[in-house]
């Protein structure tokens, strides 16, 4: 299930002119626990890219499928904290998940599809079949 983004255009209070808007960002959010990521999708002469902006997550927590001509990028991460003190004990514990699935157009190469991963940044290259890349003009000659 996708987020549903909301715009918020209500006036600001004294709480977001104090503690400005990143105080208590997730509190009322009504899917807690789901951060969905930027995508940049470029199309070149040759390939279709698909970058996805995911600090903090490894190449090992993504899940990349494709079905049906529908790709499918997924995450989901568990972290988990304890201290140990004298009086007291606090564990805590977080879980992020996200989905994002793309429509590929029939002029894609999907057995040829890649992935990488570096410096937080998923990068999905689709290469385009050969009858849909972009030809150089061709001059005619007139006889």
């Amino acid at each position: 299930m996708l987020p549903i983004l909301r715009n918020r255009t209500t006036f600001p209070s004294f709480v977001d002119e104090f503690f400005g808007r990143d105080f208590l960002p997730n509190l009322f959010d009504s899917q807690p626990g789901i951060n969905m990521p930027s995508v940049n999708i470029v199309e070149g002469k040759e390939d279709f890219r698909i970058e996805v902006a995911a600090p903090g997550l490894n190449k090992e927590d993504f899940h990349i499928n494709l079905e049906n001509n529908v790709l499918s990028i997924s995450s989901e991460k568990e972290e988990k904290s304890e201290e140990n003190e004298e009086r007291y004990m606090r564990r805590e514990f977080s879980y992020t998940s996200f989905c994002r699935s793309f429509s590929l157009p029939q002029t894609v190469d999907a057995e040829k599809i890649s992935a990488s991963h570096n410096n937080g940044v998923l990068s999905i290259y689709i290469p385009k079949k050969e009858e849909a890349k972009v030809k150089p003009a061709k001059q005619i000659e007139i006889q």
